[in-house]
């Protein structure tokens, strides 16, 4: 006996990497320690190397003894197949039905000596009818014992991935200022933005998650760390949109208010959003009109009552984030009962709950509204869905079952992050996820998915594998655990089909080649990035973009175009401790070479550096216009030259992440010819594009 070995065997059987190959091309092996620490966060009852052989035993015995899996895949509602593991103590038929979405039932019985076998011995059973698309449930019965499956029957790919080019531009919502703005862009700005974009000929405009937020305490503004992938952020409401404004003369006062104003003055003043002092703003203008709301009977508060009838998830988060508001403590600091999930109203303010029900159906509200313009005026919404939530996230307080404890998400070392990441949240567990049939994930996209034209899901190798990181260990001690990629590819493409909307996955950085191979079968937009795409000695040549991907300069994780043209964020990486000297001065040689690279690519002209960038910024753009890519993105805030990124990877309190403004306001920008005038160039290529093929 190999203890090592052991431990190595036990985690593969539970999809478990011991070994992968990173950025750098280096094998990695996982630690003994790092493999334990995972199967205790998969639940393996093994607390060091004494338990492994018993534990192993255990689960070689359980997978020989399950019947089938859980979950099962009918591409294009073709019949289903399943793999079963038959004994002689199974009989000689085997009793099956499959009950339909739509609530029909189909049955078979089976002789288990007709089914052809597997080279493993298990013996395939293939369904003798087409399925229509949707989620079924399998139940299968032999002399025996029985078992059940989730069968979801999808479309090889995903809507939308083949069509006409287009193109959009990129800008954080709360970055987004307009005169009318308390601080922070709303869903009323983004409408504004939405607007003149179209006009210009454009069909998208992207912005980051906006999702629910910790604005009080706890407080996490971060969009990738949000309180729930379920509800929406209420900071982006905006009040005076609504009927609940005009009838409260309450909430009419407070807002002409002196003192109102000037706090309002203040934050709008501010280069830096507020949160904490805007959602206190906001709050105080919800509360007096979800007190008028709640005061009598109206044709609203049916409507709200029909909201929760089909969304029932509502009432609990509610009363959760009222729970909170009255302990001001994340809930892992809860007594033990709130802890487990049971609330009581004696454990929250009532007020408080109806204020949270009020905001999630009035957000809820104006988001369709918005998401119903959208539609006229090109693709939708473009939302993005984060790879997970904070670990004092709604979410693991309700789902705990399902979340891996002991463990964070990351990312193995790479050029930039030697040491690797951990991004502090728990990740899901693959198996305890296929046991639920997939819900919270379902519930998840679907939220998104009512108002999204196009989805962007963060961190797309999520569908393959996640990089997990035992508590107590540095990040480059994790490890890669799998997921039942295409299960979730067949959720991805069944819900894209079912509200027409696109998705696109973010797979950029080192991605093995499984991954895109999978989005590429399954119909999953990709991301092309110029800034990842130059590379020293290309002299500013770049393959092309795919046609099946966005393309743009940057995203909001790099820095923006004009910061890269100087190299200023390796100065910035320096100071932070990412780079050595060393490292920071090659890579502003490199830039060198790169801006050098890209000038030589126009024509000769007399230019001074200012006049060179612009042409170059230009160029390029013009350049993914007139690419295949089924969409071009464009960060609005290259255009006036912007030189401080929206977030730096790796920091937290280092960096004002999620919080600078944009430089100018949309009045300005709106008009502004440096502005205006690329983007007309933008359109007039892609609609070139779209005329040529």
């Amino acid at each position: 006996m190999n203890p090592e070995n052991d431990v190595r065997e036990l985690a593969r059987l539970y999809g478990v990497e011991t070994a992968y190959q990173d950025a750098m091309g280096q094998h990695r092996e996982a630690s003994p320690e790092s493999l334990l620490g995972v199967l205790a966060a998969l639940d393996v009852p093994v607390d060091g190397m004494a338990e492994v052989d018993e534990a192993l035993r255990a689960r070689r015995e359980e997978l020989s003894e399950r019947l089938l899996e859980p979950v099962a895949v009918a591409w294009g509602g073709g019949p289903p197949a399943f793999d079963l593991r038959l004994g002689r103590e199974d009989g000689s038929s085997i009793a099956c039905h499959i009950d339909l979405e739509d609530g029909g039932r189909r049955a078979w019985v089976f002789e288990p000596a007709a089914l052809p076998v597997n080279a493993d011995g298990t013996r395939r059973l293939t369904l003798p009818e087409r399925l229509p698309l949707g989620y079924h449930h399998l139940r299968l019965a032999t002399a025996s014992r029985s078992a059940e499956a989730m069968v979801i029957a999808a479309p090889l790919r995903a809507f939308g991935a083949e069509g006409d080019p287009i193109w959009g531009v990129f800008l954080p919502l709360y970055a987004l200022r307009t005169r009318r703005s308390w601080g922070a862009g709303d869903l009323s700005d983004l409408e504004t933005l939405s607007t003149w974009v179209s006009s210009l000929g454009g069909g998208v405009v992207a912005t980051l998650p906006l999702l629910a937020a910790f604005l009080d305490e706890p407080f996490e503004p971060s969009p990738y760390a949000p309180a729930s992938r379920l509800f929406w952020n209420e900071i982006y409401l905006d009040p005076r949109s609504l009927p609940e404004f005009e009838e409260s003369q309450a909430a009419q006062r407070l807002v002409e208010s002196a003192e109102f104003r000037r706090a309002i003055d203040s934050l709008r003043a501010s280069p830096l959003v507020n949160y904490r002092d805007l959602m206190i703003a906001k709050r105080r203008v919800f509360e007096e009109m979800s007190h008028r709301f709640f005061s009598r009977p109206s044709r609203r508060r049916e409507e709200l009552d029909r909201f929760i009838e089909g969304n029932p998830e509502v009432e609990t988060y509610a009363a959760f984030r009222a729970v909170g508001d009255r302990r001001g403590e994340a809930w892992p600091s809860w007594p033990e009962r709130l802890r487990e999930g049971t609330l009581a109203p004696a454990d929250y303010d009532e007020e408080d709950r109806r204020y949270h029900l009020w905001v999630q159906w009035a957000t809820s509200e104006q988001m369709r509204s918005l998401a119903l313009e959208a539609r006229r005026q090109g693709p939708g919404l473009y939302l993005d869905l984060p790879l997970g939530v904070g670990g004092s996230s709604f979410d693991v307080w309700r789902e705990q079952a399902i979340f891996a404890r002991g463990v964070s998400a990351g990312a193995p070392p790479d050029a930039f992050f030697t040491k690797g990441q951990s991004w502090g949240f728990p990740p899901l567990s693959p198996e305890r996820l296929r046991e639920q049939g997939y819900s919270y994930l379902i519930d998840s996209l679907r939220h998104h998915l009512e108002h999204a034209g196009i989805l962007r899901i963060d961190h797309v190798m999520q569908l393959h594998r996640l990089f997990w990181v035992p508590q107590g260990m540095e990040a480059k001690d994790g490890v890669y655990v799998r997921y039942p990629a295409e299960e979730l590819y067949a959720i991805l493409s069944l819900e894209s089909h079912r509200h027409r909307s696109w998705i696109v996955g973010e797979n950029l950085g080192t991605v093995p080649p499984e991954v895109s191979e999978g989005m590429d079968r399954h119909g999953i937009l990709g991301m092309y990035v110029v800034q990842y795409e130059l590379q020293p000695g290309s002299e500013g040549q770049l393959r092309p973009p795919p046609a099946s991907s966005v393309a743009s300069l940057n995203t909001h994780d790099m820095p923006t175009f004009r910061a890269f043209w100087e190299g200023r964020d390796a100065d910035d990486l320096e100071k932070l401790g990412f780079y050595t000297a060393d490292e920071a001065r090659s890579e502003k040689e490199r830039r060198g070479a790169l801006r050098q690279g890209l000038a030589g690519l126009l024509p000769p002209a007399s230019r001074d550096e200012s006049e060179t960038y612009k042409a170059v910024l230009h160029d390029r753009l013009a350049w993914l216009a007139r690419s295949p890519a089924r969409m071009v993105l464009v960060n609005l805030e290259d255009l006036w030259e912007e030189s401080e990124p929206q977030n730096v990877p790796g920091t937290h309190t280092e960096r004002p992440n999620w919080q600078r403004k944009a430089k100018l306001g949309f009045e300005e920008f709106s008009t502004q010819p440096d502005v205006v005038e690329p983007l007309r160039g933008v359109n007039g290529l892609r609609q070139e594009r779209k005329r040529h093929g």
